[in-house]
């Protein structure tokens, strides 16, 4: 009876060793021994992108390679704009587009914001929708002097309206740390995309 129970318990091991040991394995995250390996320009070229109309985060970054993990890559690059003079800070921040504005319109929105806005259904509003969220872009900005930014990819479209509403009601120094904060979620969404397509 013993060793029929003790049987059974290393049976119960291995298939739970089994089943688990893949997912060990795709827990790893990237290698990052490719990027890594990228010289200025093209650590620059592939990476760019991330922030916004703001190819100097990665220029920042790529000096202080190597990078163990995404979230040590992501980190540096947050650093790099938290160490960043204000206008810079400020310049990152108006980089990005109104939701639904006029460059969505024109069609001349950065590849990932065009993305990231369609998905959220910001490319199909309404009449009454684009009425709206063009009156909430012109306030907000009129406001705080730079657009409302979201990490829409977090919202449904729903969300993204009673969010801009509800921060509409914040001061200027809440809304510049709301905003920053938002380019940093936004960043990290667009760098775990683009490492796994690597």
């Amino acid at each position: 009876m013993a060793m029929r129970r003790s049987f059974r318990a290393a049976r119960a091991f291995i298939i739970a060793f089994a089943i688990l040991t893949p997912l060990r394995v795709a827990w790893a995250g990237p290698d990052m021994s490719a990027i890594n390996g990228l010289d200025r320009a093209a650590f620059v070229q592939k990476l760019g992108g991330v922030f916004e109309k703001a190819a100097w985060v990665a220029e920042k970054a790529w000096e202080k390679k190597p990078f163990a993990t995404p979230d040590d890559l992501h980190a540096t690059m947050v650093d790099a704009v938290k160490q960043a003079p204000v206008q810079d800070q400020i310049a990152l921040l108006q980089g990005h587009p109104d939701l639904a504005g006029k460059e969505a319109q024109a069609g001349t929105m950065t590849v990932s914001s065009a993305s990231e806005q369609g998905r959220a259904g910001l490319n199909a509003l309404t009449k009454d929708e684009m009425a709206r969220i063009t009156a909430l872009n012109a306030a907000y900005k009129k406001k705080f002097g730079f657009p409302f930014i979201i990490a829409v990819r977090l919202y449904t479209k729903e969300g993204i309206f009673f969010e801009f509403e509800r921060r509409l009601r914040n001061d200027t120094a809440t809304e510049y740390a709301n905003g920053l904060e938002n380019v940093f979620r936004i960043a990290r969404l667009r760098l775990d995309k683009l490492l796994e397509q690597s």
